[in-house]
């Protein structure tokens, strides 16, 4: 990894705890059986990539509350990650690690609940657009087509 970072959400320790709980769900994922492969390893990569995913984006939104919801899926994916983990402890996949991965799981969570707070009190946005949360347009598709019967020759709408 380069160390040559200009700021933003890499500093953020919630983020680089997220990282190690990361990191952890992947060396987890090296020890398991051949048969969890596409069903344990899977979702505990998802989890976990999900919970760092999810502060950066949350970082890079304007309005606080739109922040907020991304911060509130990561805290979700790292419960989800810690989890996996106790299900891999239970199974007898967890080389005894569960207590340090909980604690690991747990220092992430407050770190990100106080950064959650801090973006709260700081209510980036709540002057030019309210205390509402903002959604993207959505776009909308229309799809016109014709279905022709048989013997009629001509497509109805």
């Amino acid at each position: 990894m380069s160390t040559d970072r200009q700021g933003g959400f890499e500093d953020l320790d919630c983020y680089q705890l997220a990282v190690q709980v990361m990191q952890e769900a992947y060396r987890v994922v090296r020890v398991l059986p051949v048969e969890e492969k596409y069903n344990l390893a899977s979702q505990i990569r998802r989890s976990a990539v999900s919970s760092v995913l999810n502060i950066a984006e949350g970082y890079g939104r304007y309005h606080y509350l739109d922040s907020l919801r991304f911060f509130y899926i990561a805290r979700g994916s790292l419960t989800e990650t810690l989890s996996a983990f106790v299900v891999c402890d239970r199974l007898g996949y967890g080389e005894g690690n569960l207590a340090e991965q909980r604690s690991l799981c747990h220092q992430t969570i407050r770190s990100l609940n106080g950064y959650i707070r801090y973006v709260r009190t700081q209510q980036q946005g709540a002057q030019e657009f309210g205390h509402h949360v903002l959604h993207e347009s959505q776009n909308a598709y229309e799809i016109e087509r014709s279905i022709t019967i048989e013997g009629h020759g001509e497509g109805i709408p």
